[in-house]
């Protein structure tokens, strides 16, 4: 993909505060029209990258281009760029008609003009018979929407936004997640959104970027990154995993690996590129792809104890111990007989359910 394609290229950036070092030599494109998402731990850098982007932070060396047009050093309203925050910074004294329009009334944009698109903008939120509320006469939800309708009737060429649903309860964000969504898919701006929730990112985003102390660790589509980590930390960090310790016996040279896993024996396993005979690894399983079965001492089959058994609605958290492997968790459908808790079971996996990364 060329720079000239892309909505926002990130070439070398690099951002230290002092001796800390924020940001890392980062390179990222994202594409025009992508929904795309930075998600890390607290201080990995993302936020500090959404606002070098902004404009608000500059940045200590390395290129900014939006659209194809180096932004470096130029001020935010220069920049097709808007942003939300999770605090929505509405105007108290001013409507939800006022509020979305003031940008456009800023730009000098003609009446009818402004009164057209902000029209617009109140029906892809859902906000209709709510123009003349004030912003204290509003939900959290509803003021979300305002913030949204207020950055996108613009029309910017990237929108970001830096953790816009962190201040919701968690039935009002995932009703403002498909929101988001459609309101993507209607307006066709490419959005940049940040956020730790990495189940809030999978389910939202076309692509996303893990970071990690300001470096990115792996950019690709939500199962990819998933079913397919390229390190340790990207495996620990994105979802539940159990790992398991290994050293490679042979490449296959298809992606494949021979793998003597510590507890288990040879299995045949995928893995990330590049590891040789000899390396240390770590075998990481999904909890779902773990099998549970009252067989504990056949051959082929991790003996383990049951001791926790979490009911999450839609499925069952097994957690175990094995004397061979360690702790281990399990997850089975909610509907599904869970084991008895300090009852011994059986636990397999399939090799194409497992996934070898560099320790």
């Amino acid at each position: 993909m060329s720079s000239d394609a892309a909505a926002i290229t990130l070439v070398a950036l690099r951002k230290t505060f002092g001796d800390l070092v924020a940001v890392s030599e980062l390179d990222l494109e994202v594409q025009r029209g992508e929904f795309f998402s930075i998600i890390g731990p607290s201080g990995c850098g993302k936020t500090t990258t959404l606002r070098m982007v902004a404009g608000f932070e500059d940045p200590t060396a390395g290129k900014i281009l939006v659209g194809g047009r180096d932004v470096t050093g130029v001020r935010p309203y220069h920049r097709s760029v808007n942003t939300v925050f999770q605090s929505y910074a509405l105007f108290p004294h001013l409507d939800v008609w006022e509020n979305i329009a003031f940008g456009l009334r800023e730009a000098r944009r003609p009446r009818a003009e402004i009164a057209t698109r902000v029209g617009e903008a109140i029906k892809l939120v859902r906000l209709e018979g709510r123009e003349r509320a004030r912003p204290s006469q509003l939900s959290g939800g509803q003021q979300q929407r305002v913030a949204l309708a207020r950055a996108v009737v613009n029309r910017p060429d990237v929108l970001l936004l830096d953790e816009p649903l962190g201040a919701l309860d968690l039935k009002l964000r995932a009703e403002l997640q498909t929101q988001l969504k459609d309101l993507h898919r209607a307006v066709g701006i490419t959005f940049c959104y940040v956020t730790h929730d990495q189940g809030e990112a999978f389910s939202m985003s076309d692509r996303v970027a893990v970071m990690n102390a300001g470096i990115l660790e792996q950019v690709g589509r939500p199962e990819e990154v998933y079913r397919r980590p390229q390190t340790a930390f990207v495996a620990d960090f994105v979802g539940a995993s159990n790992r398991l310790r290994g050293r490679i016996v042979s490449a296959h040279g298809d992606g494949r690996y021979r793998t003597e896993i510590e507890g288990v024996g040879e299995r045949s396993v995928s893995g990330a590129a590049g590891l040789t005979p000899g390396a240390e690894v770590t075998v990481v399983v999904r909890p779902e792809e773990l099998e549970l079965s009252t067989a504990s001492t056949a051959p082929a089959v991790i003996a383990a104890t049951v001791t926790d058994v979490a009911f999450l609605g839609s499925q069952r958290t097994v957690r175990l111990e094995s004397k061979v492997v360690g702790n281990l968790v399990a997850s089975t459908g909610g509907g599904t007989r869970a084991p008895e808790l300090g009852s011994e079971v059986g636990v397999t996996f399939k090799d194409e359910h497992s996934w070898a990364v560099p320790v």
